[in-house]
């Protein structure tokens, strides 16, 4: 992988990142494909609307189809179709989301499958050897992302867990990277405390990371609580390598990250949220199905040329959705990445031409809730 930072407007900035199957620049979305798939879109589509890279989901995968199909395939790519960069998150966010059964330990986490509830056991050295056989990108550490609320002394053994992790992940990449110019990312964990963040922060900026992701956010804390983090970990990271805030989320919350420096984004918003109807517009969300829409001719966002913008009305859009129709939950998803997609090349614009606070303004203020 290579860095480099292009340009910054205070403390937002755009960068380029390089690897040899593609040239990602930042600030970035990725497109949620948690199966090997983003929902209802082939990989082409994708190609076409601008994306450079999307994420999948060790946890989800080692599940279903499990390593040895993707291995037969010789890697994700080749299994799905998508021969652009990869970013395959480890599991730790959907063990504690998803498991209703898990056993923690300095050793090994174990929990149980969502698909048959066999009991499974993952250890950062396992996280890391089925993410070699993905052939990702961008690979991430197995980490323990500590509930909310959670007390200072919770927060504290989770970090200090996830540390331990962290450090056995890197060090089984590279006894297994091979020939690859994949990266390896760590995860800042410790709660909603300051010191925390800033400690486990210094701790894995002594370990050769590629970048290093934010984590433990987006887990039911408030906007204020979120912010004060970032604020706080952002200008002390360092210059020379990636920002990514997992799994975060709306367009005025990425507009607020990109604020503070943060360089990459990942959420399943545009895409769940389109499969039930909410799509999102400059001037905030459109919730389709509403009686409102039955007879409105316009397009979905009139300041949108995505597919389903040039071509169809809102109200046959919301015909497909009470017809239950895939169609509608087909052209709600491409115009909501298209939308985010095109958020993020404006976003990259004005932080070039130093003109990104006016644009965060302007946007903020025609966008409701």
């Amino acid at each position: 992988m290579k860095f480099k930072l292009e340009h910054q407007d205070k403390a937002a900035r755009t960068c380029t990142i390089e690897f040899n199957r593609g040239v990602i620049k930042t600030p970035v979305f990725m497109p949620v494909g948690t199966y090997g798939s983003v929902k209802t879109m082939a990989p082409y589509e994708l190609v076409d609307m601008g994306a450079k890279i999307i994420l999948s989901n060790t946890y989800h995968l080692m599940i279903r189809p499990g390593e040895e199909i993707i291995e037969a395939h010789k890697g994700l790519h080749n299994f799905m179709a998508w021969d652009r960069p990869i970013l395959t998150d480890s599991g730790g966010y959907q063990i504690w989301s998803l498991s209703k059964k898990r056993t923690i330990t300095d050793e090994y986490v174990e929990f149980d499958s969502p698909v048959n509830g066999d009991m499974i056991r993952l250890t950062p050295e396992i996280a890391m050897r089925i993410q070699r056989t993905l052939g990702s990108d961008i690979q991430m550490v197995l980490d323990e992302c500590t509930h909310y609320p959670a007390s200072k002394d919770e927060a504290l053994l989770s970090m200090k867990r996830s540390e331990q992790w962290a450090l056995r992940s890197f060090e089984s990449y590279q006894d297994l990277k091979q020939d690859s110019d994949s990266a390896i990312f760590g995860i800042i964990q410790g709660g909603m405390y300051g010191d925390l963040r800033l400690e486990n922060l210094d701790y894995l900026s002594s370990i050769n990371f590629d970048g290093l992701a934010i984590g433990g956010l987006s887990v039911g804390e408030t906007i204020n609580e979120r912010m004060e983090v970032l604020e706080l970990l952002m200008p002390a990271m360092p210059k020379s390598m990636p920002r990514y805030l997992m799994g975060l989320g709306t367009p005025l919350d990425i507009i607020r990250a990109v604020d503070v420096g943060v360089d990459m984004f990942d959420c399943v918003i545009p895409t769940r949220h389109a499969r039930n109807g909410q799509i999102y517009t400059h001037r905030g969300v459109l919730r389709i199905k509403n009686a409102q829409y039955k007879d409105d001719l316009r397009p979905i966002d009139e300041d949108c040329n995505c597919y389903s913008c040039n071509n169809f009305s809102r109200s046959y859009i919301r015909h497909l959705f009470n017809c239950n129709e895939i169609l509608g939950s087909r052209l709600a998803t491409i115009h909501n990445i298209s939308f985010y997609l095109g958020l993020m090349a404006n976003i990259r614009e004005a932080i070039t031409t130093n003109s990104f606070e006016k644009f965060k303004k302007s946007f903020t203020e025609k966008y409701q809730q």
